[in-house]
Formats: C-alpha cells, structure tokens, sequence
C-alpha cells in the first residue's frame, strides 16, 4: 500500500529555474508554434507563372552556392540540373531544409540536423544525376519522361473496397 509519503520519496526536485529556461530553450520549437520567417515552400506544379519565376531565380542562386560552398561535382550535380525534375525536387528539398535550419528561434540544432541529412541529400542526388546520364556524355541528356496510360480496367476497379473480410 503507498502512502503520500512513500510517493514524494520518488520526486526529483528541481536544481533551480535555470532547469526550467533551459529546456525551455531546447525544446521551445515542440511545445510552441515557430515564428519562423523562411518563406513559403511551394508545391512546383501549383505555382503560376509569377511565383515560378522568384523560386527557380532563388533555387538558382542558391544552388550555385551549394556547388561551391560543398565543393559538389558534376556528378552530384550537374551543369544542366535545372533541366531534371528530379534534380530540382531534391534540391529545392535541401535549399528549403537549410532555410528551416537557420531561424531566430532555433536553438542552435538546425544547421546540425541538415548536416547531418546532408550526406543523404547528396546520394540522392548523385544517383538521380548517374539516371539522368547527362556526366557520362559529358553533355545534356534529355529526359524521357513516363505518362502512365489511362486504364479503362481501372475505373472499375477504384469502385470496389479492396480489403479482405476474415
């Protein structure tokens, strides 16, 4: 049987309100909504003519300061990067990353954690730039892109629930 007494015995007490700031300034970005001022990130294919035009201007720039800065080569990244969707997806995804890393309310761990997401950016990248094929030519390979075909079977089958009963 516990007692009140036998309860306080298993209380950690503070040390003293310096506990209290401290993880408050660790965790702050869990338990309160960020006033974080990155920008917006936009989703490529809803954005108008307008909006397109400052983004890939921003992509562009930043993207010659993440060859350089990195010291990435071409088979990262290359020379005709902006010409592959699947390129421009990954970097887009890094360069809006490293934004969210350096804001006024960051507690000093996120440039860490895009560092350390950084190495699996870069694989990513280095594996779409060897599909894409364009460093072995040592010029630009156009992409093939694939339309998946209407399926008239499928209009029929996306009525049915598909799951199994027991």
């Amino acid at each position: 049987m516990s007692t009140q007494a036998d309860d306080s015995d298993f209380e950690v007490g503070r040390v003293s309100d310096l506990d209290d700031e401290l993880t408050a300034e660790l965790f702050r970005s869990s338990f309160q909504p960020s006033p974080r001022n990155v920008g917006l990130t936009h989703r490529w294919r809803d954005m108008s003519s307008a909006q397109a035009e400052v983004v890939w201007q921003s992509l562009f720039d930043w993207v010659r300061w993440f060859v350089a800065t990195y010291q990435l080569t071409t088979s990262v990244v290359p020379d005709c990067w902006w010409r592959h969707t699947e390129i421009v997806a990954e970097l887009y995804a890094l360069q809006r990353a490293e934004a969210a890393s350096f804001t006024s309310d960051d507690s000093g761990f996120g440039p860490l954690a895009f560092h350390e997401r950084l190495p699996h950016g870069v694989e990513r990248l280095r594996t779409h730039t060897r599909t894409a094929g364009c460093v072995g030519l040592q010029s630009h390979k156009e992409p093939v892109v694939r339309i998946l075909p209407a399926e008239p079977a499928f209009e029929d089958w996306k009525l049915g629930t598909h799951q199994t009963t027991s």
